[in-house]
């Protein structure tokens, strides 16, 4: 099997000759292949030189083609600040009232260099990859997270007890954002959709709100991805166990979580309906661990998945630039030869 048949397979719940892994990496990339954020988050090319270089150098079995925090936020004019070796972020409100919600005017988000850059980026690794190996096009943040840079996350947090009818209005809004560039990354040939919502997450806010105000939206985006003929992934930061048996009713395929939430427990809810992506801590372990410190944590996930193939290995979130390339080998290793 190759990557992308090893994924597929997982993906139907079917065992692979392996397990796969794709990792969280965009940062360590392009460090490894020479380039700055600025750089990489600037140029097509840049980015596509990235992902293939490090898919190619660790043998992974896909790729995350992730850009930032920032990419639909920038598309729709929220201030965003581009540092030269950080990865751009959202850092004031678009509006400054959420009342102000009913002089948002209708964004094409095609229009956007930054989202034109992230699309050639796709068509580029899958140019070179083909079918041989597994493209996961994430699509920045889902309404909820969207929002939360629009308004601002404390803001919004207000927003959500204050004015709920305006809320929607604003989600609605940024529903239509998240689901053009669905479309867009669909066309080209990705073979994953994905979003982050991490906003929405217990760390964040209630059960309750996520159950209110983010899971619907995040519904709608599974319902087109599946709409287009592709699996969709979403990914949560923090400790999610609260809303682990929560998170599924969108319909999803699989989830990347990270290593702050029990493994156990995600493997009782999940073990039989959707694939995990994840969760290996990216700074504790991977960045500032030993090589040892990544094989525990690594085997410890693959024992517990023995009686499941719908385990994708990575880390649970983005990978610091810093991390030491031996330590991403014996990651690698290990998954490969278990």
């Amino acid at each position: 099997m190759n990557g992308y048949k090893r994924i597929q397979a997982v993906l139907k719940g079917d065992w692979p000759d392996k397990r796969p892994i794709i990792l969280h990496n965009f940062m360590i990339a392009a460090r490894e292949a020479g380039y700055t954020m600025k750089q990489y988050r600037e140029d097509p090319q840049a980015i596509a030189n990235s992902h293939i270089q490090a898919a190619e150098k660790y043998g992974l079995d896909g790729v995350l083609l992730d850009i930032d925090t920032a990419l639909l936020g920038s598309a729709i004019g929220v201030p965003t600040a581009y540092p030269e070796n950080e990865p751009a972020r959202c850092n004031k409100p678009l509006l400054n009232s959420l009342e102000e919600v009913k002089y948002l005017e209708p964004v094409d988000i095609s229009k956007s260099e930054r989202i034109q850059i992230s699309l050639e980026a796709a068509r580029i690794i899958k140019r070179h990859f083909g079918d041989e190996i597994f493209l996961r096009g994430n699509l920045d943040q889902a309404p909820f997270s969207l929002a939360s840079m629009i308004r601002t996350p404390a803001e919004w947090m207000m927003d959500l007890v204050m004015d709920p009818d305006n809320a929607y209005k604003l989600l609605d809004y940024c529903l239509d954002i998240g689901q053009q560039f669905m479309r867009l990354m669909a066309a080209e040939n990705v073979h994953m959709l994905s979003n982050g919502d991490s906003p929405a997450g217990p760390e964040m806010v209630s059960p309750e709100i996520f159950g209110t105000f983010a899971l619907p939206y995040e519904k709608k985006l599974v319902e087109l991805s599946h709409e287009l003929g592709l699996p969709y992934m979403n990914h949560i930061c923090g400790n999610t166990e609260l809303i682990l048996e929560e998170m599924p009713k969108t319909g999803l395929d699989a989830i990347e979580l990270d290593y702050k939430t029990d493994i156990y427990k995600i493997h009782d809810y999940y073990k039989d309906s959707v694939v995990l992506s994840g969760t290996i801590d990216p700074s504790g372990v991977l960045a500032y661990g030993t090589p040892k410190d990544v094989e525990e944590k690594a085997l410890e996930l693959l024992k517990l998945y023995e009686d499941s193939p719908r385990l994708i290995m990575n880390a649970g979130c983005a990978i610091p630039p810093e991390t030491p390339e031996e330590n991403i080998y014996k990651l690698v290793e290990v998954t490969k030869n278990y």
